[in-house]
């Protein structure tokens, strides 16, 4: 009986003793293995090195791929970006070859625009200044009888006796003479007040421009071709003739 109870005592005390290792976290058989725990977790970080490590190596051969490409895009780049600059040199030929055409289609304008101006400038002038052109040249023939008028009584005058004037027609005569010779001095005032002048081109060599040729006069004394009779006077407008002097003029005289 005695006997039965220690077995039980020792037994209860040994419960007890187990009892007290697995409440702090003991195990009998930690003396001679390892935990389940530490071993289980122990491979996982031996996977997690594994797989880090083959990251590492996927993400260097990554950077090393990309710097591949990299070095090969820029040479790509470096080719293309020749093209190109070749491609913008020529683009920029062509636009210097359009502006300097339009430079000078620009300067041919502005020169054609200027010598219009110019153009209707001079006839505006001309315009204005030859005006009277149709007027002026009507006027010539009163000019012409005035002048044979005056020539004529100045001619009269002086083959009249004027000792055996008993009726005062000399004086007469003489007052005609003076009225005549004022008008016509009055109205080649007016011409030249406009422009119109008279001129006598005797002696002249012959200009077609300025002179009308009516007959030739064989004279050796002068020489050919030159203005010897001056029938009717020629009239110019500013620089232009507006009616040529009819003249006659000088040949050469055959010696038979």
């Amino acid at each position: 009986m005695q006997m039965v109870s220690g077995q039980v005592s020792l037994l209860h005390h040994s419960a007890l003793n187990l009892s007290a290792f697995q409440w702090f976290g003991f195990s009998s058989s930690a003396s001679t293995r390892p935990n389940e725990k530490e071993t289980a977790q122990s491979g996982n970080e031996r996977e997690d090195k594994a797989e880090g490590d083959a990251a590492a190596d996927e993400k260097e051969a990554s950077v090393s791929d990309e710097k591949n490409k990299s070095d090969l895009q820029s040479d790509l780049s470096r080719d293309d970006l020749v093209k190109l600059v070749v491609e913008r040199e020529e683009l920029l030929k062509l636009k210097e070859e359009e502006h300097e055409k339009m430079k000078d289609k620009v300067l041919r304008t502005y020169a054609e625009m200027e010598n219009v101006k110019e153009r209707t400038r001079r006839e505006a002038e001309n315009t204005k200044k030859f005006a009277i052109q149709n007027f002026a040249k009507s006027l010539l023939d009163v000019a012409d009888n005035l002048s044979r008028a005056s020539s004529a009584a100045r001619e009269s005058f002086s083959k009249i006796d004027t000792s055996n004037d008993a009726s005062g027609a000399v004086l007469q005569l003489k007052t005609l003479l003076e009225g005549v010779e004022m008008t016509e001095k009055q109205l080649t005032e007016v011409f030249k007040k406009f422009g119109v002048e008279k001129y006598d081109p005797i002696n002249e060599e012959f200009d077609p421009n300025r002179h009308n040729a009516v007959f030739q006069v064989p004279d050796a004394s002068k020489p050919v071709d030159h203005v010897a009779v001056v029938l009717k006077a020629g009239y110019m407008l500013h620089d232009r003739v507006i009616r040529p002097a009819e003249v006659g003029v000088t040949v050469a005289v055959d010696s038979e």
